[in-house]
């Protein structure tokens, strides 16, 4: 049983996994806070852009 826990203790792949999991979470909800300007900055452009075309 000892052995078995000090196995399990050395094995650093879940930790790996988890590390990954929270740098995609973080990336998504930047992403989620940017794209909404991103959105309205372009939405006003192309409104600009037509309204010159007219």
């Amino acid at each position: 049983m000892t052995k078995l826990m000090l196995a399990l203790a050395a094995d650093r792949k879940g930790a790996t996994a988890i590390e990954y999991g929270l740098i995609a979470a973080f990336i998504a909800l930047a992403m989620v806070a940017t794209l909404p300007n991103i959105r309205d900055a372009l939405s006003a452009k192309f409104n600009t852009i037509s309204n010159a075309l007219q």
